[in-house]
């Protein structure tokens, strides 16, 4: 019998062990997703962003790249200011 039939997702990843990871990652990619946007929409690149934040390219594709989840409040807030946002972070 499947133990997990009629549970939700969350469930499920919380009895594995990986919904801490996941959520990370999920918001992470909404994060990068949502700066693309800003870049599109303000058509800056990503030099001119990096430039405008006093680093480098290199530096900004680590704060962009999806998978990584290890960036400081500092960092996103320097991004946020880069491209004319307020940072927002709230619990829900």
């Amino acid at each position: 019998m499947n133990k997990y039939n009629g549970s939700n997702f969350d469930n499920f990843l919380e009895e594995e062990g990986l919904l801490e990871e996941v959520s990370a990652r999920a918001q992470k990619r909404l994060l990068a997703l949502q700066l693309n946007d800003i870049m599109q929409t303000m058509n800056i690149s990503k030099s001119r962003l990096a430039e405008k934040m006093n680093t480098d390219v290199t530096r900004l594709d680590f704060l962009l790249d999806q998978d990584n989840t290890s960036i400081t409040l500092e960092s996103l807030n320097r991004l946020a200011h880069a491209v004319g946002k307020r940072l927002r972070i709230e619990f829900s």
